[in-house]
Protein backbone atom coordinates (compact mmCIF):
# COMPACT_ATOMS: atom_id res chain seq x y z
CA UNK A 1 0.00 0.00 0.00
CA UNK A 2 1.11 3.00 -0.98
CA UNK A 3 0.30 6.74 0.82
CA UNK A 4 -1.50 8.46 -2.65
CA UNK A 5 -4.28 10.66 -3.27
CA UNK A 6 -6.14 10.32 -6.30
CA UNK A 7 -7.12 14.05 -8.05
CA UNK A 8 -10.00 13.70 -10.96
CA UNK A 9 -9.77 16.58 -13.26
CA UNK A 10 -12.60 16.52 -16.16
CA UNK A 11 -12.38 20.33 -17.55
CA UNK A 12 -9.65 21.58 -19.22
CA UNK A 13 -9.78 24.63 -16.63
CA UNK A 14 -10.09 22.08 -13.73
CA UNK A 15 -7.26 20.18 -14.53
CA UNK A 16 -5.10 23.35 -14.38
CA UNK A 17 -6.45 23.91 -10.80
CA UNK A 18 -5.86 20.53 -9.88
CA UNK A 19 -2.10 20.92 -10.78
CA UNK A 20 -1.87 24.19 -8.99
CA UNK A 21 -3.02 22.39 -6.08
CA UNK A 22 -0.17 19.87 -6.61
CA UNK A 23 1.99 22.22 -6.68
CA UNK A 24 1.35 24.28 -3.53
CA UNK A 25 0.79 20.85 -1.56
CA UNK A 26 4.16 19.57 -2.52
CA UNK A 27 5.60 23.01 -1.79
CA UNK A 28 4.15 23.35 1.58
CA UNK A 29 4.59 19.65 2.66
CA UNK A 30 7.81 18.74 0.93
CA UNK A 31 8.49 16.14 3.32
CA UNK A 32 4.78 14.35 2.65
CA UNK A 33 5.76 11.08 0.49
CA UNK A 34 2.52 11.29 -1.09
CA UNK A 35 1.77 10.17 -5.13
CA UNK A 36 -0.64 11.62 -6.77
CA UNK A 37 -2.57 9.29 -9.23
CA UNK A 38 -6.14 10.11 -11.05
CA UNK A 39 -7.25 11.81 -14.33
CA UNK A 40 -5.90 15.24 -15.51
CA UNK A 41 -4.07 16.89 -18.36
CA UNK A 42 -0.59 18.22 -19.60
CA UNK A 43 -0.15 20.40 -16.41
CA UNK A 44 -1.47 18.14 -13.47
CA UNK A 45 0.90 15.26 -15.65
CA UNK A 46 4.11 17.95 -15.52
CA UNK A 47 3.27 18.60 -11.74
CA UNK A 48 4.09 14.56 -10.90
CA UNK A 49 0.30 13.45 -11.49
CA UNK A 50 0.45 9.53 -12.44
CA UNK A 51 -2.86 9.87 -15.10
CA UNK A 52 -4.53 6.83 -15.59
CA UNK A 53 -6.94 8.68 -18.22
CA UNK A 54 -6.82 12.19 -19.93
CA UNK A 55 -8.80 14.83 -19.45
CA UNK A 56 -10.55 14.80 -22.68
CA UNK A 57 -11.46 10.99 -21.77
CA UNK A 58 -14.45 12.71 -19.81
CA UNK A 59 -14.99 16.55 -22.00
CA UNK A 60 -18.58 15.49 -22.46
CA UNK A 61 -21.45 17.92 -22.70
CA UNK A 62 -25.08 17.82 -23.31
CA UNK A 63 -27.79 15.02 -21.74
CA UNK A 64 -27.95 12.97 -24.71
CA UNK A 65 -23.94 13.71 -25.65
CA UNK A 66 -23.25 12.27 -21.98
CA UNK A 67 -25.77 9.38 -22.81
CA UNK A 68 -23.83 8.16 -25.84
CA UNK A 69 -20.74 8.15 -23.86
CA UNK A 70 -21.90 6.30 -21.10
CA UNK A 71 -19.89 3.03 -21.91
CA UNK A 72 -16.54 4.66 -21.60
CA UNK A 73 -17.63 6.57 -18.93
CA UNK A 74 -18.24 3.49 -17.10
CA UNK A 75 -15.19 2.27 -17.89
CA UNK A 76 -13.15 4.97 -16.77
CA UNK A 77 -15.43 4.85 -13.34
CA UNK A 78 -14.77 1.36 -12.77
CA UNK A 79 -11.14 1.54 -13.50
CA UNK A 80 -10.79 4.58 -10.88
CA UNK A 81 -12.64 2.55 -7.90
CA UNK A 82 -11.08 -0.66 -8.69
CA UNK A 83 -8.04 1.19 -8.59
CA UNK A 84 -8.96 3.08 -5.43
CA UNK A 85 -10.32 -0.29 -3.73
CA UNK A 86 -6.99 -1.67 -4.45
CA UNK A 87 -4.60 0.91 -3.01
CA UNK A 88 -6.30 2.85 -0.67
CA UNK A 89 -5.96 6.23 -1.49
CA UNK A 90 -5.46 8.56 1.75
CA UNK A 91 -8.15 10.76 0.35
CA UNK A 92 -9.14 12.00 -2.89
CA UNK A 93 -9.64 15.61 -4.41
CA UNK A 94 -12.77 15.88 -7.15
CA UNK A 95 -12.45 18.56 -8.89
CA UNK A 96 -15.46 19.62 -11.00
CA UNK A 97 -17.35 17.33 -13.60
CA UNK A 98 -20.26 16.97 -11.50
CA UNK A 99 -22.04 13.87 -13.31
CA UNK A 100 -18.65 11.79 -13.05
CA UNK A 101 -17.19 12.87 -9.89
CA UNK A 102 -20.33 12.82 -7.50
CA UNK A 103 -21.17 8.97 -8.98
CA UNK A 104 -17.79 8.20 -8.03
CA UNK A 105 -17.66 10.26 -4.13
CA UNK A 106 -20.31 7.70 -3.45
CA UNK A 107 -17.84 4.81 -4.17
CA UNK A 108 -15.46 6.19 -2.38
CA UNK A 109 -17.03 6.69 0.58
CA UNK A 110 -18.26 2.85 0.79
CA UNK A 111 -14.13 2.66 0.78
CA UNK A 112 -13.90 4.71 3.91
CA UNK A 113 -11.66 7.65 1.69
CA UNK A 114 -12.50 11.28 2.39
CA UNK A 115 -13.12 13.54 -0.68
CA UNK A 116 -12.65 17.52 -0.56
CA UNK A 117 -14.60 18.31 -3.84
CA UNK A 118 -13.28 21.20 -5.57
CA UNK A 119 -15.23 23.59 -7.45
CA UNK A 120 -19.15 23.16 -5.99
CA UNK A 121 -21.81 22.23 -9.06
CA UNK A 122 -24.39 24.88 -9.84
CA UNK A 123 -26.60 23.58 -7.55
CA UNK A 124 -28.24 27.45 -7.34
CA UNK A 125 -28.80 27.23 -11.27
CA UNK A 126 -29.98 23.85 -11.10
CA UNK A 127 -30.42 20.15 -10.16
CA UNK A 128 -30.45 21.03 -6.61
CA UNK A 129 -30.96 17.77 -5.29
CA UNK A 130 -27.57 17.28 -5.57
CA UNK A 131 -26.54 18.67 -2.43
CA UNK A 132 -28.37 16.13 -0.67
CA UNK A 133 -25.36 13.51 -2.58
CA UNK A 134 -22.70 16.59 -1.58
CA UNK A 135 -24.06 16.01 1.88
CA UNK A 136 -23.67 12.15 1.73
CA UNK A 137 -20.32 11.45 0.20
CA UNK A 138 -18.14 14.38 0.35
CA UNK A 139 -16.63 15.27 3.56
CA UNK A 140 -15.70 19.15 2.26
CA UNK A 141 -16.48 21.21 -0.27
CA UNK A 142 -14.02 23.72 -1.34
CA UNK A 143 -16.00 26.75 -3.02
CA UNK A 144 -14.67 29.38 -5.68
CA UNK A 145 -17.33 31.78 -5.41
CA UNK A 146 -18.26 33.63 -1.89
CA UNK A 147 -21.85 33.83 -2.24
CA UNK A 148 -21.93 30.01 -2.53
CA UNK A 149 -21.19 29.94 1.08
CA UNK A 150 -24.64 30.41 2.34
CA UNK A 151 -26.10 27.99 0.14
CA UNK A 152 -24.07 25.10 2.24
CA UNK A 153 -24.43 27.10 5.55
CA UNK A 154 -28.59 26.38 4.99
CA UNK A 155 -27.78 23.21 4.83
CA UNK A 156 -25.36 22.51 7.48
CA UNK A 157 -22.90 20.83 4.75
CA UNK A 158 -18.90 21.37 5.16
CA UNK A 159 -17.84 24.24 2.91
CA UNK A 160 -15.30 26.78 3.06
CA UNK A 161 -14.54 29.73 -0.01
CA UNK A 162 -11.07 29.10 -1.15
CA UNK A 163 -10.62 31.86 -3.30
CA UNK A 164 -11.21 31.65 -7.28
CA UNK A 165 -8.39 29.54 -8.46
CA UNK A 166 -8.52 31.97 -11.70
CA UNK A 167 -7.19 35.03 -9.65
CA UNK A 168 -3.23 33.90 -8.92
CA UNK A 169 -2.97 32.54 -12.43
CA UNK A 170 -4.68 35.14 -14.83
CA UNK A 171 -1.06 36.78 -15.38
CA UNK A 172 0.33 38.45 -18.97
CA UNK A 173 4.09 38.36 -20.17
CA UNK A 174 3.41 40.92 -22.41
CA UNK A 175 2.44 44.51 -23.57
CA UNK A 176 -0.05 44.87 -26.45
CA UNK A 177 2.68 46.52 -28.47
CA UNK A 178 4.70 43.22 -28.09
CA UNK A 179 1.97 40.42 -28.48
CA UNK A 180 1.04 42.04 -31.81
CA UNK A 181 4.73 42.21 -32.46
CA UNK A 182 5.12 38.78 -32.01
CA UNK A 183 2.10 37.38 -33.60
CA UNK A 184 2.68 40.11 -36.83
CA UNK A 185 -0.85 41.72 -36.14
CA UNK A 186 -1.95 44.98 -37.35
CA UNK A 187 -1.86 47.83 -34.92
CA UNK A 188 -4.18 49.74 -36.70
CA UNK A 189 -7.13 46.72 -36.42
CA UNK A 190 -9.23 45.81 -34.12
CA UNK A 191 -8.63 43.03 -32.58
CA UNK A 192 -11.06 39.96 -31.39
CA UNK A 193 -10.50 37.30 -29.73
CA UNK A 194 -12.55 34.07 -30.46
CA UNK A 195 -13.22 31.51 -27.59
CA UNK A 196 -15.21 28.77 -29.10
CA UNK A 197 -15.06 26.06 -26.53
CA UNK A 198 -12.55 23.82 -24.82
CA UNK A 199 -14.74 20.26 -26.01
CA UNK A 200 -15.18 19.04 -29.39
CA UNK A 201 -18.74 19.01 -29.32
CA UNK A 202 -18.47 22.89 -28.00
CA UNK A 203 -16.17 23.06 -31.38
CA UNK A 204 -18.76 20.92 -33.65
CA UNK A 205 -21.97 23.43 -31.92
CA UNK A 206 -20.40 26.71 -32.20
CA UNK A 207 -18.11 27.33 -35.02
CA UNK A 208 -20.50 27.20 -38.02
CA UNK A 209 -21.86 30.43 -36.58
CA UNK A 210 -18.94 32.02 -35.28
CA UNK A 211 -17.58 31.50 -38.89
CA UNK A 212 -20.45 33.13 -40.67
CA UNK A 213 -20.39 36.28 -38.08
CA UNK A 214 -16.90 35.93 -38.16
CA UNK A 215 -17.62 36.93 -42.22
CA UNK A 216 -20.28 39.35 -41.31
CA UNK A 217 -18.46 41.31 -38.94
CA UNK A 218 -15.89 42.16 -41.74
CA UNK A 219 -18.03 43.57 -43.79
CA UNK A 220 -18.64 46.70 -40.90
CA UNK A 221 -15.33 46.70 -39.54
CA UNK A 222 -11.74 46.51 -40.20
CA UNK A 223 -10.97 43.57 -37.98
CA UNK A 224 -8.76 40.31 -37.47
CA UNK A 225 -9.54 37.68 -35.44
CA UNK A 226 -7.62 35.09 -33.17
CA UNK A 227 -8.81 31.54 -32.57
CA UNK A 228 -7.94 30.90 -29.42
CA UNK A 229 -7.51 26.76 -29.22
CA UNK A 230 -7.60 25.14 -25.77
CA UNK A 231 -4.44 22.64 -24.59
CA UNK A 232 -6.62 19.56 -24.79
CA UNK A 233 -7.52 20.31 -28.53
CA UNK A 234 -5.68 20.18 -31.88
CA UNK A 235 -5.02 22.85 -34.06
CA UNK A 236 -5.70 20.71 -37.47
CA UNK A 237 -8.89 19.61 -35.71
CA UNK A 238 -10.02 23.44 -35.34
CA UNK A 239 -8.58 24.12 -39.00
CA UNK A 240 -11.88 21.24 -40.11
CA UNK A 241 -14.08 23.90 -38.90
CA UNK A 242 -12.52 27.33 -41.02
CA UNK A 243 -13.65 26.82 -44.74
CA UNK A 244 -10.95 27.54 -47.21
CA UNK A 245 -12.05 31.16 -47.86
CA UNK A 246 -12.38 32.29 -44.52
CA UNK A 247 -8.62 34.04 -43.97
CA UNK A 248 -6.99 36.48 -41.99
CA UNK A 249 -7.62 34.14 -38.56
CA UNK A 250 -4.91 33.10 -36.35
CA UNK A 251 -4.78 30.24 -34.21
CA UNK A 252 -3.04 30.39 -30.68
CA UNK A 253 -2.03 27.61 -29.15
CA UNK A 254 -0.48 29.62 -26.05
CA UNK A 255 -0.40 32.95 -24.90
CA UNK A 256 -3.78 33.20 -24.46
CA UNK A 257 -3.97 35.69 -21.71
CA UNK A 258 -1.66 37.64 -23.58
CA UNK A 259 -3.99 37.31 -26.43
CA UNK A 260 -7.38 38.18 -24.75
CA UNK A 261 -5.46 41.06 -22.70
CA UNK A 262 -4.75 42.74 -25.94
CA UNK A 263 -8.15 42.00 -27.57
CA UNK A 264 -10.92 44.78 -28.30
CA UNK A 265 -13.32 42.11 -27.70
CA UNK A 266 -13.99 38.39 -27.21
CA UNK A 267 -16.91 36.39 -28.36
CA UNK A 268 -16.41 33.43 -25.54
CA UNK A 269 -18.67 30.53 -25.23
CA UNK A 270 -20.10 30.81 -21.92
CA UNK A 271 -17.77 29.54 -18.79
CA UNK A 272 -14.39 29.62 -17.37
CA UNK A 273 -13.36 31.85 -20.64
CA UNK A 274 -16.12 34.72 -19.89
CA UNK A 275 -14.50 35.29 -16.19
CA UNK A 276 -11.11 35.28 -17.60
CA UNK A 277 -12.57 38.08 -20.05
CA UNK A 278 -13.79 39.91 -17.44
CA UNK A 279 -10.69 39.89 -15.23
CA UNK A 280 -8.99 40.54 -17.99
CA UNK A 281 -11.05 43.83 -18.11
CA UNK A 282 -11.90 43.04 -22.01
CA UNK A 283 -15.50 43.28 -23.20
CA UNK A 284 -17.26 39.97 -23.88
CA UNK A 285 -20.09 38.58 -25.94
CA UNK A 286 -20.69 35.13 -24.65
CA UNK A 287 -23.07 32.51 -25.95
CA UNK A 288 -23.71 28.57 -26.19
CA UNK A 289 -25.85 25.98 -27.93
CA UNK A 290 -26.04 22.35 -26.93
CA UNK A 291 -28.33 19.61 -29.32
CA UNK A 292 -31.73 20.38 -29.36
CA UNK A 293 -32.94 17.73 -27.84
CA UNK A 294 -30.71 18.36 -24.45
CA UNK A 295 -31.81 22.27 -24.44
CA UNK A 296 -35.29 21.00 -24.62
CA UNK A 297 -35.15 18.78 -21.48
CA UNK A 298 -32.78 20.99 -19.51
CA UNK A 299 -34.54 24.13 -19.76
CA UNK A 300 -37.14 22.73 -17.72
CA UNK A 301 -34.63 22.52 -14.44
CA UNK A 302 -32.59 26.07 -14.80
CA UNK A 303 -33.47 28.39 -12.32
CA UNK A 304 -31.69 31.54 -13.12
CA UNK A 305 -31.73 34.42 -15.43
CA UNK A 306 -28.18 34.09 -16.98
CA UNK A 307 -25.93 31.66 -18.00
CA UNK A 308 -23.01 33.31 -17.65
CA UNK A 309 -20.92 33.49 -14.71
CA UNK A 310 -19.85 36.88 -15.31
CA UNK A 311 -23.68 38.02 -15.51
CA UNK A 312 -24.49 35.78 -12.38
CA UNK A 313 -21.55 37.26 -10.60
CA UNK A 314 -22.76 40.83 -11.25
CA UNK A 315 -26.29 39.69 -10.60
CA UNK A 316 -27.71 41.72 -13.92
CA UNK A 317 -26.96 41.44 -17.63
CA UNK A 318 -23.67 43.73 -18.34
CA UNK A 319 -22.95 40.77 -21.11
CA UNK A 320 -24.45 40.01 -24.09
CA UNK A 321 -25.52 36.28 -23.76
CA UNK A 322 -26.80 34.58 -27.11
CA UNK A 323 -28.05 30.81 -25.90
CA UNK A 324 -29.26 28.20 -28.40
CA UNK A 325 -31.93 29.64 -30.88
CA UNK A 326 -30.48 33.38 -30.43
CA UNK A 327 -26.82 31.83 -31.06
CA UNK A 328 -27.14 33.29 -34.82
CA UNK A 329 -24.44 34.62 -36.97
CA UNK A 330 -26.54 37.82 -37.73
CA UNK A 331 -27.36 38.44 -34.05
CA UNK A 332 -23.53 38.17 -33.40
CA UNK A 333 -22.37 40.63 -35.79
CA UNK A 334 -25.19 42.88 -33.93
CA UNK A 335 -24.18 42.62 -31.26
CA UNK A 336 -20.17 43.35 -32.10
CA UNK A 337 -21.55 46.65 -33.89
CA UNK A 338 -23.53 47.36 -30.72
CA UNK A 339 -19.91 47.06 -29.13
CA UNK A 340 -17.63 48.11 -31.00
CA UNK A 341 -19.72 51.18 -31.64
CA UNK A 342 -19.99 52.08 -28.27
CA UNK A 343 -16.86 53.36 -26.31
CA UNK A 344 -19.24 54.14 -23.65
CA UNK A 345 -20.56 51.02 -23.27
CA UNK A 346 -17.20 49.46 -22.95
CA UNK A 347 -16.52 51.63 -20.46
CA UNK A 348 -19.56 50.46 -18.54
CA UNK A 349 -19.29 47.02 -18.95
CA UNK A 350 -15.21 46.92 -17.74
CA UNK A 351 -16.28 49.02 -14.56
CA UNK A 352 -18.91 46.74 -13.99
CA UNK A 353 -15.58 44.03 -14.76
CA UNK A 354 -13.67 45.65 -11.74
CA UNK A 355 -16.00 44.95 -9.33
CA UNK A 356 -16.83 41.91 -9.66
CA UNK A 357 -12.78 41.36 -9.43
CA UNK A 358 -13.45 43.30 -6.04
CA UNK A 359 -15.92 40.61 -4.98
CA UNK A 360 -13.98 38.03 -5.21
CA UNK A 361 -11.25 39.21 -2.74
CA UNK A 362 -7.85 38.71 -2.05
CA UNK A 363 -7.30 35.18 -1.42
CA UNK A 364 -4.73 32.31 -3.26
CA UNK A 365 -7.09 29.36 -3.53
CA UNK A 366 -3.88 26.85 -4.58
CA UNK A 367 -2.97 27.67 -0.90
CA UNK A 368 -6.12 27.65 0.63
CA UNK A 369 -6.84 23.95 -1.26
CA UNK A 370 -3.62 22.83 -0.22
CA UNK A 371 -4.28 23.76 3.15
CA UNK A 372 -7.40 21.70 3.29
CA UNK A 373 -6.12 18.78 1.69
CA UNK A 374 -3.02 18.57 4.26
CA UNK A 375 -5.82 19.20 7.21
CA UNK A 376 -7.71 16.42 6.03
CA UNK A 377 -4.35 14.14 6.16
CA UNK A 378 -3.73 15.39 9.63
CA UNK A 379 -0.78 16.80 8.43
CA UNK A 380 0.98 19.47 10.27
CA UNK A 381 0.30 22.81 9.04
CA UNK A 382 3.46 24.79 7.00
CA UNK A 383 4.87 27.54 9.00
CA UNK A 384 2.89 31.18 8.54
CA UNK A 385 -0.14 28.58 7.79
CA UNK A 386 -2.07 28.56 11.62
CA UNK A 387 -4.06 31.91 11.12
CA UNK A 388 -5.30 31.06 7.83
CA UNK A 389 -6.22 27.33 9.50
CA UNK A 390 -8.44 29.42 12.07
CA UNK A 391 -9.98 31.50 9.62
CA UNK A 392 -10.87 28.42 7.18
CA UNK A 393 -11.56 25.95 9.63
Amino acid sequence: MMDSILIIAGENSGEKYGANLVNQFKQDYPRSQFKFWGIGGQEMEAAGVKLHFSVKDLAVVGIFEIISHLPRLKRIMQHIAHTAKDIRPQAAVLIDSPDFNLRLARKLKRLSIPVLYYVSPTVWAWRKNRLRSIKKYVTKMMLIFPFEEQIYADRKIPAVYIGHPLLEKLHTSLTKKKFFQKYELNPHKKLIALLPGSRQIEIRNHMPALIKAVEEIRTGYTCQFLLLCAENLSVSFLKNYIPPGVGNIKILHSDHYDALAASDLALSACGTANLEAALLETPVIAFYKVSNLSYAIGIRFVKIKYYSIVNILAGTPIIPELIQKNFTAKNLSRQVSRLLGSPALQTEMINKFKEIRSSLGEKKASAHAAGELGRLLDLPSPPGQNAHKNKSG
